[in-house]
C-alpha cells in the first residue's frame, strides 16, 4: 500500500496530491478517535493543501472524528475564510491556534492539538511533564510549554502561540491540552501518540505514589538524538500499518 502523507510528490499533479492530503488528514482524524484521544466534536488537526499557499484543511466542526472523511473536510485562509463550501462551519479557536502555526512554520504541515484526559492532566501540573521513560525522554527539551489565557478565541494570541513553541515540535497548552507539529501528516501523529502515552505514564505512576527514577540529562539528550538522527522519518515506518488497521476497521474515511 502506498504511503499517503501530507507533503505533495514532486511533479504531481494539484488536485491528486490535495486528494491525498485530505485522505491523510481524515486517517488522522480516525486514529486519534480509536486510541481514544478524541474529544466530542472538538479539538483539531489541520494540514496544509499542497500548492496553494496560505490555504489549509480543518475539520467541519460538529462532525465527530470517527465520521470525519476525506470529502467533508474544509479548505479555509490564514483569515479563518472557507475557500470550497461543505456546508459545515469551522471552529474559530481551531482556526485561530492552528493558522498561526501555519502561518510562522513553514515547514510545518500538520498540526494536532488534543483534549485527552492525561495530557490536560500533564498540563495543569506546574512541573509539566516528566522525563522519566524512553516514550518522554524523545521529548526532551523538544516540548515547548504556553500558558492558558481562555478559549483561543482572540487573533492576537496567535503571536504568543508562535513565540512559545519557538521551533519545538510539540508543545504542552497549560490547562489546556496537548498539540504536536510536523513535517507531515503521519509525523504529527507519531510524536501525539507518544506525547499521550508519555502524560498517561505519567499520570499513571503518581496515581500509585510511585516514586519514579530520574534520568540523567546526559541520557536524556541522547536518548533525544537517537530518535531524531533514525533515518526513517518520524511516523513514515508506521504510517502503512496504521491505513491498514483502519481500512478494516472502515475505509469510509477516503470517501
Amino acid at each position: 500500500m502506498a504511503e499517503i502523507t501530507a507533503l505533495a510528490s514532486r511533479g504531481q499533479a494539484a488536485g491528486t496530491a490535495e486528494r491525498e492530503a485530505r485522505i491523510a488528514l481524515a486517517a488522522c482524524y480516525r486514529l486519534i478517535a480509536h486510541f481514544g484521544m478524541d474529544d466530542l466534536v472538538y479539538t483539531h488537526i489541520s494540514a496544509r493543501v499542497p500548492g496553494e499557499p496560505g490555504h489549509f484543511l480543518i475539520n467541519p466542526y460538529g462532525l465527530m472524528f470517527h465520521e470525519i472523511t476525506a470529502s467533508s473536510l474544509v479548505k479555509i485562509d490564514y483569515d479563518g475564510t472557507i475557500v470550497e463550501d461543505t456546508g459545515y462551519p469551522v471552529n474559530k479557536a481551531g482556526f485561530v491556534i492552528h493558522s498561526a502555526l501555519h502561518m510562522a512554520r513553514p515547514e510545518v504541515n500538520c498540526v494536532l492539538h488534543t483534549h485527552t484526559r492525561a495530557g490536560i492532566a500533564v498540563s495543569c501540573l506546574e512541573e509539566g511533564l516528566l522525563h522519566i521513560n524512553q516514550h518522554s525522554a524523545m521529548f526532551y527539551d523538544r516540548v515547548a510549554y504556553h500558558d492558558y489565557e481562555g478559549i483561543a478565541l482572540d487573533l492576537d494570541e496567535r503571536e504568543r502561540l508562535v513565540r512559545d513553541i519557538g521551533d519545538k515540535p510539540a508543545m504542552v497548552l497549560r490547562n489546556h491540552g496537548l498539540l504536536t507539529a510536523g513535517r507531515t501528516v503521519p509525523e504529527a501523529f507519531t510524536l501525539m501518540y507518544y506525547l499521550e502515552q508519555s502524560c498517561r505514564i505519567q499520570i499513571d505512576l503518581m496515581a500509585a505514589g510511585a516514586k519514579p527514577i530520574r534520568l540523567s540529562g546526559n541520557v536524556l539528550q541522547h536518548t533525544a538524538e537517537q530518535f531524531t538522527a533514525s533515518p526513517t522519518p518520524c511516523g513514515e515506518r508506521e504510517w502503512p500499518a496504521l491505513l491498514r488497521l483502519l481500512d478494516a476497521k472502515d475505509p469510509s474515511f477516503r470517501n
